[in-house]
């Protein structure tokens, strides 16, 4: 819950909220003054100076908590994406309860006082699993996505009749807060430039939101051309190091009349594993917005708090390899992920307040924080000794693998089974083709493990076995691509194994359900695994612990582990990479913990190797940047596509 101090203070912005929603269909209107080159916001001009935030990033009850933040800290408007894949993760089932509930989120936003830029896709990047599109549409392996492929634009067009009707009434015209809608999200960058698409979009948002809302298009410098259309209101986005005037006068090239809108203003960037933590400089970043505010220009800054990826919804990126995002979004923005206001956000306001009142008093402090530890955990048993609760209806069967998406497996993992033909005494090349695991596979024989498969990066084993030994192939999901390829990223063993010369078949799929046996099944006493085993390859931990103080935020910290999954009282934290970088600690919201008199359970699947010592600990202060990555090159790239360590990264989308 909000301190008492977030709750006496939202009261007293409450009347503003009320105002605000109150439907006076006459005289709101927020529209283009292309004579004067500005937005009018009910006939008055109006600049508005906006910030990120994503609502399934953020857990609920923690909403009104960084809203108000970025109303104290000088903002008039906020801008978020709606993620598809998270409202209907299967065709034609919806879900729009709890952390997924849109309607509460804009109710919220209107507490704080904030107008509302909102980005609905279909597609939105934001480092987002997918980029937001749901994974169920590569059930057809031909479609062709982003484009007016019929088999797309039919689920575009199924999924918006439902969203954008909930929205409706939120528009500033008819008493809400929502004053412009993005069509897409930069689509320029997509090198797809199919104009029929946009168009079709264009039509339907006007069809099902009417005429009166501004609807505007994003895209980097390098996308104007293909992501603007006539009709939708052309916006650009930029960071501190680019050249504003050159960008601008770029813009006024697709937009020649109307107000400047930087609409992705970066304020930091976001993290890879196996790369540095990024940071973008509190001077570069208040100088850039203070040159733009003094332009007249509308400003969204991406982020302004950045949120976590619980789970797995981490996206991708393809930039000559295939780069996973890390479980933290800080971002490096101006309010850290676990909700803190940081030197970034105070020097911003400054800016902000030459330019516009900001709120009076001060900001809130950060939250209270907790050590722990450390918690030696105890081993619970090998993935492998889990498979009929974990995949409780059985295999299924096939000559050659199938896709995660053919056996609609939209997340986490699949274990793939099958037998040797014939027995193996030297070792002997085993290796999947065409670069065909996505994303990595960890392989046993006979439950021994033997390695890791990694996509672009490792791409053989050597292997030994009996006649009839069991090969087992469990393979993550680490993220579909969320920009950066026009291809879709099917995930799984994409071409069946080869071992020597020998084309592997008849095969196994077991899609796993680990969140489910972590929830339902681990609070019992389960059978141990039948016969000691060093503990290698995927294996469960778990241990229960008291707080005997009070409960505060804390950041999982697992110094020695390898790479893994970790649940807390059931809740998918997301995943760890220890041994990678640059992150080491997971945030653990506070209201994940049971505070004095309860036992708390962690739950962790190593994929790899455990330390001598199986202990976690939980700090008061994360570790974003190991400096075991710092300056790190990515070796054993066996891959002819690979990037070299000394090639410039380009940058992402949004």
């Amino acid at each position: 819950m909000a301190p008492k101090k977030l709750s006496c203070l939202r009261s007293l912005l409450l009347p503003l909220s009320l105002t605000l929603l109150l439907p006076q269909a006459d005289t709101r209107s927020f529209v283009v003054d292309r004579g004067h080159d500005r937005f009018l916001l009910d006939g008055a001009p109006f600049r508005y100076v906006s910030g990120s935030l994503h609502y399934f990033r953020v857990p609920r009850v923690l909403w009104g908590d960084r809203l108000l933040k970025m109303r104290w800290s000088g903002l008039n408007a906020i801008q978020f994406y709606v993620p598809w894949n998270y409202h209907e993760p299967q065709p034609g089932v919806y879900n729009f309860n709890g952390s997924r509930d849109l309607i509460a989120f804009l109710n919220e936003a209107a507490l704080a006082n904030l107008l509302v830029i909102l980005r609905p896709g279909p597609y939105i990047c934001a480092e987002w699993e997918m980029g937001g599109l749901p994974s169920w549409l590569l059930r057809k392996p031909e479609i062709h996505l982003r484009t007016s492929d019929p088999d797309f634009l039919a689920a575009v067009d199924s999924w918006f009749k439902v969203l954008l009707p909930k929205i409706h009434p939120w528009l500033y015209h008819n008493g809400g807060n929502i004053i412009s809608i993005q069509v897409e999200n930069e689509y320029g960058s997509y090198r797809a430039c199919d104009f029929s698409y946009m168009r079709h979009l264009a039509g339907l948002f006007r069809a099902l939101l009417g005429e009166k809302i501004l609807l505007f298009t994003t895209d980097g410098p390098e996308g104007l051309k293909c992501g603007s259309l006539q009709g939708l209101y052309t916006t650009v986005d930029f960071g501190p190091a680019d050249n504003m005037t050159k960008i601008f006068t770029l813009l006024r090239k697709y937009e020649p009349h109307g107000p400047l809108v930087n609409s992705e203003y970066y304020t930091g960037w976001l993290d890879y594993w196996g790369q540095n933590h990024s940071t973008r400089s509190v001077s570069a970043v208040t100088k850039g917005l203070e040159n733009m505010l003094k332009l007249g220009a509308s400003v969204n800054m991406y982020m302004f708090h950045g949120g976590t990826n619980f789970g797995y919804w981490n996206g991708a990126d393809k930039k000559g390899r295939f780069l996973p995002i890390t479980t933290s979004y800080d971002y490096d923005a101006p309010i850290s992920e676990a909700g803190d206001p940081t030197p970034k956000l105070f020097a911003l306001r400054d800016v902000i307040s030459k330019f516009q009142e900001v709120p009076l008093g001060p900001l809130p402090p950060p939250s209270p924080k907790m050590m722990l530890g450390p918690v030696t955990l105890h081993l619970v048993g090998h993935l492998l000794a889990f498979l009929d609760l974990l995949c409780p209806r059985g295999p299924i069967h096939s000559i050659l693998p199938m896709t995660f998406e053919a056996v609609k497996q939209d997340h986490g993992f699949m274990l793939y089974r099958t037998y040797m033909t014939h027995t193996i005494f030297e070792p002997t090349p085993f290796w999947v083709p065409n670069n065909g695991v996505h994303d990595r596979a960890y392989v046993m024989v006979d439950g021994v493990f033997q390695g890791v498969l990694e996509r672009n990066m490792r791409d053989k084993l050597f292997l030994t076995g009996k006649l009839g030994s069991k090969l087992d192939i469990l393979v993550e999901n680490m993220g579909r691509l969320s920009f950066g390829s026009n291809s879709s990223d099917f995930k799984g063993l994409l071409k069946p194994p080869i071992l020597g010369q020998t084309i592997l078949t008849q095969w196994m799929m077991f899609p796993l359900k680990i969140d489910n046996l972590v929830k339902w099944w681990f609070p019992l006493q389960l059978p141990k695994w039948p016969y000691p085993q060093a503990p290698y390859g995927p294996t469960f931990y778990s241990k229960t612990f008291p707080i005997l103080g009070s409960v505060g935020d804390t950041f999982l910290y697992l110094p020695g582990w390898t790479k893994g999954q970790v649940w807390i009282n059931g809740f998918n934290l997301g995943r760890y990479w220890t041994k990678q970088g640059p992150q080491q600690t997971l945030y653990v919201p506070r209201f994940l913990l049971f505070p004095r008199g309860a036992l708390n359970k962690i739950t962790l699947l190593e994929l790899e190797d455990v330390p001598l010592q199986p202990q976690v600990q939980f700090l008061d202060k994360p570790i974003l940047n190991s400096t075991s990555t710092l300056h790190r090159t990515h070796i054993n790239s066996l891959s002819a596509d690979t990037l070299s360590a000394s090639e410039p990264m380009e940058l992402s989308g949004h």
